[in-house]
């Protein structure tokens, strides 16, 4: 998994790979320029029409010419009706220009976020992604749907302003220009400043983000009972809370006091312009009282879109900040995609056929190898175990068979396809998980049976609750299948999440059947329920299962040890019983010599199907 994300918040390429995000709107962004054009150049009609008003109309020899005040009064009226409605229509395709960017923004991000591998997501926090995905995104909003508008509806009243204070004295607008490029100049300080702050008010909202996520999820909050660290974690998030207010606060105030500034001496540059003007007249320059009402009304214009400019040029900088965040996810390459020449598993009627060859592996930033020369394969419908001590590699090489991770040595084949040459379409259908925890949305019963196939008909789900043994349970329930079944299925005991998980997976229908601890977690009674409902699962299918518990595999056609990264034993119950070995030694603790069926807190389930209490371990005096 690589990255190709720029320097930070100074890589000027940001702005740059924003446009193309317009750039399927095309026509309708035309349409919006053409609107801003006509209505900022529309603006300066008035303070042309007052000039007239002035020296054509109201102070001429003769007196008023009322015929003609009366029309530019009228037309002093309709103009800002007419361009109040090109005004509405404007707005109304802006919003909608900028509200499909961020529709599209937000589905390429969480799309590419799919593809990327799982190593991505167990190195990065939940709320951090989440944070992206909704803060950030959310945080552009302004920039694709009024800022780039507002850009540009102020520079064409810039310039027109300029082009029409020109016509009318050039001298006056001399005075009036002369102090802009300083203004400039200082809005870029000003802007950069606020993007980096902005970039950190960004980093301290995901880490609040990530710590909600972490401490108010179920999980987070039996933890933190459990532990009696409701405290503590209120702490942490207090002071969190703190940063982000002094990081906004600081947001908000860099460049307050030049705006100010700049306020005080855009109210004051009118007296400077009637003072020119009576420089010029006192000096023999012709210069009339509706020019000089006319400049300053016009100077107003001049000034409001500098102001804007200003003031819209550092949230466009800050906003750059959080383009640059999405851009940093938009950029990390996933590792693992489609081969050019990748194609579909070959169809059988049978389960299918896993090896693994001389398999390394070993996971990013680890400086040694998880699996080393690791060797196995499992038939069709056969059941392959995996045992062994935690840490030995079981899980990893579960991960190799879907191709959630790719190995760094050998090659992983299902029926005589290397996994790297499938599509990986291909390979989800082809195979199933059933892990020690199985994950349940926040949604019915239903919607998370036939999260296994999308397109499955009610009674399809019912016959997979069936086969899983928990279709009398779910009726039970006063709404059955549409019973909510709570954050990560919270409302169910963990034989019934069990269940629900195989009937997704029954109703998903792989070929290839993978267990990791299945089991484990439950007692003795939800086991045997579980079990029943793992044997029809694994029926015909090829079934590769992690397992402590000996019990529940003890009948495997083939049971691999695994042992620091490599297979130490291979080979049947009985026979790796006869070696002596490592799985020998394993079962002889838990299942003392064969006699023990079960191992429970009250004691063992003999092999002939009595009772053997446990003795009281006598305490320390």
């Amino acid at each position: 998994m690589k990255s190709n994300a720029g320097a930070g918040p100074e890589n000027r390429s940001t702005a740059r790979r924003v446009v193309p995000l317009f750039r399927p709107y095309r026509a309708r962004v035309a349409a919006v320029v053409g609107l801003i054009v006509l209505t900022s150049t529309i603006g300066i009609i008035n303070p042309l029409l007052i000039q007239a008003v002035f020296n054509k109309a109201l102070f001429v020899h003769g007196g008023p010419n009322l015929r003609l005040l009366v029309i530019l009064v009228v037309i002093m009226a309709v103009v800002p009706v007419v361009n109040g409605a090109i005004g509405i229509l404007q707005t109304y395709e802006t919003t909608r220009v900028g509200q499909h960017v961020m529709r599209d923004l937000r589905d390429r991000l969480y799309a590419h976020l799919q593809t990327l591998p799982l190593a991505f997501f167990t190195g990065t926090k939940t709320g951090e992604i989440q944070s992206r995905l909704a803060n950030d995104v959310g945080g552009v909003q302004s920039v694709v749907t009024t800022t780039a508008s507002s850009i540009l509806a102020n520079v064409v009243i810039f310039v027109s302003t300029v082009v029409a204070m020109v016509i009318i004295s050039w001298q006056l607008t001399i005075v009036a220009l002369i102090t802009v490029p300083a203004f400039f100049w200082l809005t870029k300080a000003v802007g950069e400043r606020r993007r980096r702050v902005a970039r950190s008010t960004q980093e301290s909202l995901a880490a609040m983000s990530a710590l909600s996520e972490e401490t108010l999820s179920v999980s987070g909050v039996l933890l933190a009972k459990a532990f009696g660290n409701q405290a503590r974690d209120t702490t942490r998030y207090r002071e969190e809370n703190q940063r982000l207010a002094d990081l906004e606060v600081r947001q908000q105030m860099i460049g307050q006091g030049f705006y100010a500034i700049v306020q005080s001496f855009l109210s004051i540059t009118p007296a400077a312009v009637y003072l020119v003007a009576g420089l010029l007249l006192a000096h023999g320059t012709s210069i009339s009282a509706g020019t000089v009402v006319a400049f300053t009304t016009l100077q107003t214009r001049l000034y409001f879109p500098i102001g804007q400019l200003l003031q819209v040029s550092v949230e466009l900088r800050s906003s750059l900040a959080l383009f640059d965040r999405i851009f940093e996810y938009l950029d990390v390459v996933p590792d693992i995609v489609d081969a050019p020449d990748a194609v579909d598993l070959p169809a059988t009627a049978s389960g299918g056929r896993v090896a693994l060859h001389d398999v390394y592996f070993r996971y990013p930033d680890v400086p040694q190898d998880t699996l080393r020369g690791v060797s196995l394969r499992a038939d069709p419908g056969q059941l392959v175990a995996l045992v062994g001590p935690s840490g030995a590699g079981k899980t990893t090489i579960s991960y190799l068979i879907p191709r959630l991770y790719d190995v760094t040595g050998g090659s992983v084949s299902i029926d005589g396809v290397d996994v790297r040459q499938v599509r990986q379409a291909s390979l989800a259908a082809a195979i199933g998980f059933v892990t020690q925890e199985s994950y349940l949305f926040h949604d019915s019963i239903l919607a998370n049976i036939r999260y296994g196939r999308p397109a499955a008909t009610s009674a399809e789900v019912e016959e997979a609750a069936r086969a899983a043994y928990i279709h009398d349970r779910i009726m039970e329930f006063p709404d059955g299948y549409d019973t909510i079944v709570g954050e990560r299925g919270y409302r169910l005991s963990g034989g019934e999440k069990q269940r629900l998980a195989i009937a997704r997976v029954l109703l998903h229908d792989p070929r290839i059947l993978i267990l990791d601890e299945a089991t484990s977690a439950l007692d003795t009674a939800s086991e045997r329920e579980v079990q029943k409902a793992l044997d029809t699962l694994m029926g015909s299918r090829t079934t590769i299962a992690i397992a402590h518990r000996l019990s529940t595999i003890v009948k495997a056609d083939v049971i691999n040890v695994i042992d620091a990264g490599r297979v130490a034993e291979s080979g049947t119950h009985d026979s790796l019983l006869r070696q002596r070995g490592r799985y020998a030694s394993l079962y002889e603790e838990q299942f003392d010599g064969g006699r023990v069926q079960w191992r429970c807190a009250g004691g063992d389930v003999m092999t002939d199907g009595t009772i053997r209490q446990r003795q009281p371990q006598p305490q320390p005096g």
